[in-house]
């Protein structure tokens, strides 16, 4: 049985890059504020949230970890062909387009049984499928199924039995649980953009990796404790 934990990271385009009329559309509740104060925190807050909407932004990397080899590959945006491995060798980076970033993705997808994801069904699964429908690729599996098979294990739904119970990111599980948290590594999602306009796209790579394997942990102790079977 092959299994895969997979997470990306997200960045939006220049908010000017978009069409007068989709950057109205986005800023429209901020105009109607009065207060000059409260409305440029509402434009920022709208443009700062563009980083996690598939027709807005664009994705920028893809970890995947393969349970069964115990090793993590991961997929950066690189304008140049660059390979490598993190120290231990458990790692390995590799620097592509977008386009080839999701196309390498739908084709491992087609050979996994069991995908875990933190959040995917809300976020990272409809991203994925949004932005290769953009870029004129289809996707090889349909991971946005019953959310109740075990095809794919959002551990977001787990933890919170499907939304009986409050959600919390991952970072605050991870404490709850004593994981080592990636946000504890001086990078956090929320900086994800300003990394990227810095240049700093092999950092956000190596992030996603701790997410990774946070997100495997996590599921090491929901597989282990919560995953209770119906006699």
């Amino acid at each position: 049985m092959r299994r895969i934990v997979f997470d990306i990271e997200t960045c939006s385009y220049p908010f000017n890059s978009l069409s007068v009329s989709q950057q109205e559309y986005l800023l429209k509740y901020a105009e109607k504020e009065s207060d000059p104060e409260k409305k440029q925190q509402m434009i920022d807050e709208a443009i700062r949230y563009t980083s996690l909407y598939p027709l807005t932004a664009k994705c920028i990397v893809i970890g995947i970890y393969d349970i069964e080899k115990e090793k993590s590959y991961v997929y950066y945006e690189s304008e140049n062909l660059e390979d490598w491995k993190s120290e231990d060798g458990k790692t390995s980076y590799k620097g592509l387009s977008e386009k080839e970033m999701l196309e390498s993705f739908w084709r491992i997808a087609e050979k996994v049984d069991q995908f875990v994801t933190f959040n995917g069904r809300n976020f990272d699964v409809p991203f994925l499928m949004l932005r290769s429908a953009m870029l004129k690729i289809k996707p090889s599996i349909n991971l946005l199924g019953s959310r109740y098979n075990e095809k794919h294990i959002d551990l977001l739904e787990q933890f919170t039995f499907y939304g009986i119970t409050r959600k919390f990111n991952l970072d605050f599980y991870c404490h709850s649980f004593g994981i080592e948290s990636p946000k504890s590594k001086d990078i956090s999602g929320m900086e994800v953009k300003t990394l990227y306009e810095a240049g700093r796209i092999k950092d956000i790579a190596v992030y996603c990796s701790k997410d990774i394997i946070a997100t495997y942990k996590l599921f090491q102790i929901w597989n282990d404790y919560l995953n209770i079977k119906s006699k």
